[in-house]
């Protein structure tokens, strides 16, 4: 089907308007139509069905989740390129911005690698400094360079299927950023287009790590049932057969985390398990794509201590958050490093270890220096919740310690503004 370069900014103008929903715990509700399941299948629903409200299907319905298929026609699918008001906003936003088209009669495999380099240049930067520092860059770059190349002419199927694929990590990596930043309305609807663009481009594996990072977030939102709908289809069929098995187990460990969500502490466990063995398998001469490069031991041990953590396990969450600390290169993965260190001081406390809890909360704030993050912010807002017993106690070290994450808090505020 052909498309035409308009089209795709006159539903850039039309899905980039600000939503008239605030953000909140429970999400937003947006001014256009979201994407929801009904009967196992995407469908677009009227605004004011709620961003992040309650799918409107029975529970023998939610087996049919696995078999999800984009009913939204093609072109709209390229035409809901939503990256938020920034997408339109941005001066010059046409081919001769950041490098764009050069008038080639053809698109080949160049494009597609070059395309893929930004994607890896913006992502290594999301893992170090977190989601705010180049998001509006990556958006820029969506905008100006990628989008008119979709529209162009490809030497073959397959680089035209490459070029789609590269497009939709592309607005995954925008979406992850989005909702590092805590901008959730922006992160959905910069997934549910990375989504669209891997079935455009027949990648199931690519489809299922938006759908697991989509399940991330509604488990992070309080919204269990919503996490473990996209969480199952995220491991259906194809998603999960055709990744190779460091992404395998990627998609388990965050299955295994809407599954405590829902309170089902034994599949929770059994997808613990499974993931485990899936990154074991990982051989060294796997052919992997790029997206998964930050997943290993440390990511995989944060993400099963938050599961314990969430089926009351605090012990064995406190050892494997240790674990992740202990394996996690911080230098290149700093904005996790930092969280995890939260995260491990929030289980310290409640296990009644003030301490070691203070100890590795001001690790975590030494860790932070200089990343721009929602969920760094939402640690050090958690961290001075759990200290105000004790600072107003008048303890010493926590009063000290709340103040420093008083100042961490002024900054980003100040830098944000």
């Amino acid at each position: 089907m052909s498309r035409s370069a308009p089209d795709v900014q006159a539903r850039f103008a039309e899905l980039s308007a600000p939503a008239d929903g605030q953000p909140s715990a429970a999400g937003t509700t947006p001014s256009v139509a979201v994407p929801v399941l009904v009967d196992g299948r995407v469908v677009l629903m009227p605004a004011d069905a709620g961003l992040l409200s309650r799918l409107p299907v029975s529970a023998d319905e939610t087996a049919n989740v696995g078999s999800i298929d984009v009913e939204i026609e093609r072109r709209q699918a390229l035409g809901a390129l939503a990256f938020g008001a920034a997408a339109v906003a941005l001066p010059g936003a046409g081919r001769d911005v950041l490098g764009g088209p050069s008038g080639r009669s053809r698109i080949g495999k160049g494009e597609v690698d070059a395309v893929l380099d930004m994607v890896g240049l913006f992502s290594r930067m999301d893992q170090r400094r977190g989601g705010g520092h180049a998001r509006s860059t990556a958006v820029e770059y969506f905008t100006a360079h990628v989008a008119p190349l979709l529209d162009g002419t490809f030497h073959s199927d397959r680089v035209r299927s490459a070029m789609f694929s590269a497009a939709g990590e592309l607005a995954y990596l925008s979406g992850w950023m989005a909702f590092d930043a805590g901008d959730h309305d922006v992160a959905w609807r910069d997934f549910r287009t990375a989504v669209e663009l891997a079935d455009e481009a027949g990648d199931a594996p690519l489809a299922g790590h938006v759908l697991r990072a989509m399940a991330h977030q509604a488990v992070d939102l309080g919204q269990p049932s919503r996490a473990l709908q996209l969480a199952d289809g995220s491991v259906d069929g194809e998603r999960y057969a055709m990744a190779v098995p460091r992404e395998r187990a990627l998609l388990g460990v965050v299955h295994a985390r809407a599954l405590a969500s829902a309170g089902r502490e034994a599949d929770a466990a059994a997808a613990l398990n499974r993931a485990e063995d899936d990154l074991a398998a990982t051989g060294s001469g796997d052919a992997e794509p790029a997206r998964v490069f930050f997943f290993g031991e440390a990511s995989l041990a944060h993400e099963t201590a938050c599961t314990l953590r969430d089926l009351g396990d605090l012990a064995g969450a406190e050892q494997q958050f240790a674990r992740s600390v202990r394996t996690r290169k911080a230098s290149a993965f700093t904005r996790t490093h930092a969280v995890t260190l939260g995260y491990l001081g929030s289980v310290q406390l409640r296990q009644g270890d003030v301490d070691g809890a203070v100890a590795t909360w001001s690790t975590s704030l030494d860790a932070m220096d200089g990343v721009d993050s929602g969920r760094t912010r939402q640690v050090v807002l958690d961290m001075r919740a759990a200290l105000a017993p004790y600072r107003r106690a008048k303890l010493p070290a926590a009063v000290d310690l709340d103040a420093r994450a008083t100042d961490y808090l002024d900054t980003v505020s100040a830098a944000a503004s």
